[in-house]
């Protein structure tokens, strides 16, 4: 179940209030004591948190689905995707679990029961921190003191849910809302420029958004060019990184290059090397400007478990 996007902070009788987490969504699977984690687009996440599959495992009952978000948090207790894509290149970065929500407790389905009554299922299973578990932050029931709570804590953003709504899987509902403290979004690249200076691997990140860039499809190569989605060009991305992700980042990229510009309108650079639009990239701004350029992005990391195609112009977080 995905959450839409809300424009500003408002506050609505009957819901609820939560941490938006800046990390991997995955569900949590407990069958016959054995343990599954899986992404929003279907990868097997279990091997890679074994700490935290041994965690769920633990938990009380038998059967369970459980859903929440892979996070790692900084030393004020918040969520930052950055420091999860760091995790086995810096110690003492611990992945955990917040777990905000219950769809099937030994045995029996929840999800066409009430927010309200399956948040009660899954405190019976995590009352508390456990470790690497976490119940979701509530939130004051006030939405405007929920989100000026978030800003002051410096949290990603507040996740508004209608406390009687079901659970619709996969689908992009109104019952949940999503509004942005920080200024956080995926972006597809489609291309780098060549390195400057001291630099080593690539220059910047050309990123853009699936659809129409506003001139006709015919100015820019059909898809089948480059297996993939056409783009709105929304920038370049020249700051973020690291020594180590600029060269594992250039290895993706170099697998991926092709002749083809995958922008439309295509873009004009002379230093540019396009790749297909396969990779999906966290990015930080400061704002939009009004030609529908980023202004001031900053690269955060990779996130492999988003596709280009959900990385919209229609739908772009603002």
């Amino acid at each position: 179940m995905l959450a839409t996007l809300a424009r500003e902070p408002f506050h609505r009788p009957g819901w609820v209030f939560e941490e938006k987490y800046d990390g991997i969504r995955a569900l949590a699977f407990r069958r016959d004591k054995k343990l599954l984690l899986i992404s929003r687009n279907f990868q097997d996440l279990t091997e890679g948190f074994p700490e935290i599959v041994s965690a769920l495992e633990r938990l009380p009952g038998a059967n369970f689905i459980l859903d929440g978000e892979i996070v790692a948090l900084d030393r004020k207790g918040v969520s930052r995707f950055q420091l999860l894509q760091q995790r086995g290149a810096a110690e003492g970065i611990r992945p955990m679990y917040a777990v905000f929500d219950c769809l099937e407790r030994d045995g029996v389905s929840l999800l066409k029961r009430p927010l309200a009554e399956r948040r009660r299922a899954l405190l019976s299973l995590l009352p508390r921190r456990q470790g690497l578990l976490l119940p979701s932050r509530r939130l004051p029931s006030d939405g405007l003191e929920a989100y000026r709570s978030a800003q002051k804590l410096g949290w990603e953003g507040i996740i508004a849910k209608d406390k009687s709504s079901r659970y619709d899987p996969g689908r992009r509902t109104t019952n949940w809302l999503k509004v942005k403290v920080r200024k956080e979004s995926e972006f597809v690249i489609g291309g780098y420029t060549t390195p400057k200076g001291g630099r080593q691997h690539f220059g910047a990140l050309l990123i853009g958004l699936v659809g129409s860039g506003g001139g006709s499809s015919r100015t820019g190569p059909p898809p089948a060019v480059y297996g993939g989605p056409q783009l709105r060009f929304t920038g370049k991305v020249g700051t973020g990184f690291t020594h180590k992700s600029l060269g594992t980042l250039w290895k993706k990229l170099d697998a991926l290059r092709v002749d083809a510009c995958p922008f439309s309108p295509p873009v004009r650079m002379r230093d540019a090397t396009w790749v297909k639009p396969r990779l999906v990239a966290q990015i930080t701004f400061a704002e939009w400007t009004a030609d529908g350029k980023l202004r001031q992005p900053a690269f955060l990391g990779l996130r492999e478990d988003k596709s280009a195609q959900e990385c919209r112009w229609k739908v772009r977080e603002r």
